[in-house]
């Protein structure tokens, strides 16, 4: 990682939650596999790390998301 990235992934890191909806994240859910008594789900969280739903697909995941007027990302 270089010097810049190095910089631009700390300056991330000590972004707040008001600091993050400021930036327009309130309108962002972020969608990631998860697996819940040994079934896989897709977990819906909003920009400050709340659980806000779960799904049985990715798809239907995604789908919810839109329906809400959020912009579903993907999260690894």
């Amino acid at each position: 990682m270089n010097e810049e990235s190095q910089k631009t992934a700390s300056t991330w890191r000590a972004m707040s939650v008001q600091d993050l909806a400021l930036w327009g994240i309130q309108d962002v859910a972020y969608v990631k596999r998860v697996v819940v008594n040994d079934q896989v789900c897709w977990s819906i969280h909003s920009a400050d790390g709340s659980n806000i739903g779960m799904a049985p697909g990715r798809d239907l995941a995604f789908a919810a998301v839109s329906q809400h007027d959020l912009e579903p990302v993907s999260v690894h």
